[in-house]
């Protein structure tokens, strides 16, 4: 059986994403034979693994870049379990990459059982074919109302004999606090397999933090493996991230005289909205997330992105006023685009039996197009071209096009016609087409024009593909040059140490 380690964390948005990541890459750079795996993820942000009998399967997007840190494909062994919520209280079940099922809080616990099993199995095959697999937790150990039947914090460490680390944001305040509550919150068995912790998004001067690692050490008898520092360039993929207001990435400045100012709809449901990231990595393009009409206003694109629930979503949009927002701004000329979910609710109508069962529904009418739902997922990685550029990307839908024609975006590599646009509105269901350096440059310097930014130059240079890369370096780098290596390196070789004390009071 090879190597293992559990990346903990104190809460969502921790840092155990990246920080599983970048020991991916360190791993892998040390030509180490790595795997990433979460057993359980609960995310709207997925991608598709299309197999050699060309049947497609969801893994969230997370372990999909965790992959790429290993330099290994996608697989959807890689995060067996996927929960995709479509409301407050019920999510799609996603096992091994097929959808089987909708679980809600009352029936969780019957089909508990049968996901812990196929994620126990599924990390043992894995553990059988690679040197090691650096393991993500979801949220925190210490959730005690949801340790009865975990399977993808100290659950899975219990079951899988792997040594835990548990990372903390000192960003958020109070993390010292949060790290010793965290263990003492703990069963002596699930204590006995926690050791050591990470500090992640650490900003000032490291002597002053020292004497507060010196004394969670001696107050817990784990050492601190290292203390990250904040990085601007950490913000790919980061899904926990995608706040009211953020602005995406570290938009660099405008190769031309103008900025293209990018709305995107932070829909409740928002789902695969790292198609918006793209379009941030180019130089004078600003990608803004907002729930506000005014900043619709004041945009020169908007974006409409995927979405889990895209009936309820378009009856939220309509509720905050951003629909009549989005109409006023399609009015004026300038581009709106609606990628996946957002394509459907520019149509005419949405027929929709399968995610809300209401039937049919008026959409926002910019696109000369009906949507209907069929019951079984679309799950594909089509390539073809638009706007003459080549494109490749991914599908992740119910809804299809069962009325209307006008002109295409996108076409599959046979021919077949993919999307549509009217004018300056434009609609897709591929996620990922923006990926496609030269079709995003074409796309945006054509969204300039009908927005009047004619000082807006696109750069010919930029390549998401390496921005990308690059992100992963950046993230190995920091697992290189911050923590103790060495002492990661013994855990996911021999295990937990022995002897490790335990903490007062322990588990309810």
């Amino acid at each position: 059986m090879s190597g293992g380690l559990l990346v903990a964390g104190t809460t969502s948005d921790a840092g155990k994403s990246v920080l599983t990541a970048g020991i991916c890459r360190w791993l892998h750079r040390r030509g180490v034979l790595v795997a990433p795996f979460k057993a359980q993820n609960m995310s709207n942000n997925s991608a598709v693994v299309v197999g050699a009998d060309g049947r497609g399967g969801e893994l969230g997007r997370a372990q999909a870049m965790q992959a790429a840190a290993c330099g290994i494909a996608p697989d959807v062994r890689f995060n067996p379990v996927l929960l995709k919520p479509g409301s407050d209280r019920s999510s799609q079940v996603v096992l091994l990459g097929e959808a089987v099922g909708t679980v809600t809080a009352g029936n969780y616990r019957e089909m508990r059982a049968r996901l812990a099993g196929t994620a126990f199995a599924t990390l043992a095959e894995l553990r059988t074919e690679y040197d090691a697999v650096i393991c993500e937790g979801a949220g925190s150990p210490a959730e005690i109302n949801l340790r009865d039947g975990d399977f993808v914090n100290m659950g899975l460490a219990r079951a899988a004999g792997l040594p835990a680390i548990v990372v903390g944001d000192i960003d958020r305040g109070g993390v010292f606090a949060a790290l010793f509550g965290t263990v003492a919150l703990l069963s002596p068995e699930d204590q006995a397999l926690v050791s050591g912790f990470v500090i992640n998004k650490f900003r000032g001067d490291l002597g002053l933090l020292q004497p507060g690692l010196d004394m969670i050490t001696k107050a817990t008898g784990r050492p601190v493996h290292g203390v990250l520092p904040f990085h601007l360039e950490v913000w790919l993929d980061a899904e926990d991230s995608l706040a009211y207001g953020r602005t995406l990435g570290r938009p660099g400045p405008p190769r031309g005289t103008e900025w293209l100012r990018v709305a995107v709809v932070r829909l409740p449901r928002i789902s695969n909205a790292t198609d918006a990231e793209a379009l941030a990595t180019e130089p004078g393009v600003r990608v803004q997330l907002t729930i506000e009409p005014g900043d619709i206003a004041d945009a020169d694109l908007v974006v409409l992105p995927g979405s889990k629930a895209t009936v309820s979503d378009l009856a939220w949009l309509r509720k905050r006023g951003l629909d009549d927002a989005i109409r006023r701004h399609a009015a004026a000329g300038k581009p709106v685009l609606g990628i996946c979910g957002g394509f459907q609710m520019l149509a005419r109508s949405i027929d929709d039996e399968v995610e809300s069962g209401l039937g049919t529904v008026a959409g926002l009418g910019l696109l000369p197009v009906d949507i209907a739902f069929a019951a079984r997922k679309t799950l594909a990685r089509p390539a073809g071209d638009g706007l003459g550029a080549p494109v490749s990307g991914y599908e992740i839908h119910h809804g299809f096009v069962s009325a209307g024609s006008p002109p295409p975006l996108l076409h599959y590599a046979d021919g077949r016609p993919e999307g549509a646009v009217a004018g300056n509105v434009f609609g897709t269901h591929w996620h990922g087409a923006f990926e496609s350096d030269e079709f995003r440059r074409r796309f945006l310097t054509s969204a300039a024009r009908l927005a009047g930014r004619s000082g807006f130059a696109v750069a010919p240079d930029t390549r998401f593909a390496a921005v990308r890369e690059r992100a992963l370096d950046v993230l190995g780098d920091l697992v290189e040059e911050h923590l103790d290596t060495d002492a990661l390196w013994r855990l996911i070789e021999q295990g937990p140490p022995a002897g490790l004390p335990f903490v007062p009071p322990g588990a309810p």
